[in-house]
């Protein structure tokens, strides 16, 4: 078992998405997708630029793995498909890709990672869909946006200040980081995203 752990430059609800009863990471972060396993954690914590670099943003445990395919046609996840009229929650749904039956090739549906008309972003696409076809999905998560608590200073090595993501810890730091999350009793979804704040809902 591994933790995982990044700084997120843009919380949207988007990556990841805690809405709907299951916290799923299906866009950005591919290094962590391609990855993580079964059992792993993964913690996400705020930005410099909203305020919050050390305050835990959301955590996760990984309980499944699945492609891209069976995230867009598996029922359960159907409320994450954007809907980008709806409510903010809807807007920012991260179940937005998958494979033409007959060519193979990867289809979309306008989202936060399209481009402004809505057409296909190549750049969000090969970022997304070229390193990994990994959806992680977690029904155990606490995730406070902008209203995470602070990781105490003896936990620091924990946060991330920079792009990229940390995962190689020792049993000893692995175990004092799950204790002190299990210290948060807290579940499910908490808080707005830090972002909301400085977009129009």
């Amino acid at each position: 078992m591994k933790l995982h752990t990044y700084v997120i430059e843009h919380d949207l609800g988007f990556a990841p998405n805690p809405f709907f009863g299951a916290c799923t990471l299906a866009c950005c972060k591919a290094d962590i997708r391609k990855y993580a396993k079964v059992g792993d954690f993964v913690i996400g914590t705020g930005s410099v630029k909203v305020g919050r670099q050390g305050y835990l943003t959301y955590w996760m445990h990984v309980e499944e793995i699945i492609t891209f395919d069976q995230f867009w046609n598996d029922p359960r996840f159907t409320l994450k498909k954007p809907a980008m009229r709806g409510s903010a929650m809807q807007r920012h749904g991260d179940n937005i890709y998958f494979r033409d039956l007959h060519t193979g090739e990867w289809r979309w549906v306008d989202s936060f990672h399209s481009e402004i008309d809505g057409q296909l972003s190549l750049y969000n696409l090969r970022k997304d869909t070229s390193r990994t076809d990994r959806v992680l999905v977690g029904h155990e998560f606490a995730y406070w946006g902008s209203a995470g608590p602070k990781i105490p200073q003896s936990l620091s090595d924990f946060v991330v200040k920079f792009q990229g993501w940390k995962c190689n810890f020792q049993p000893d730091r692995l175990a004092a980081m799950l204790a002190w999350l299990s210290q948060q009793p807290e579940r499910g979804y908490l808080g707005e995203p830090a972002d909301w704040a400085h977009i129009d809902l």
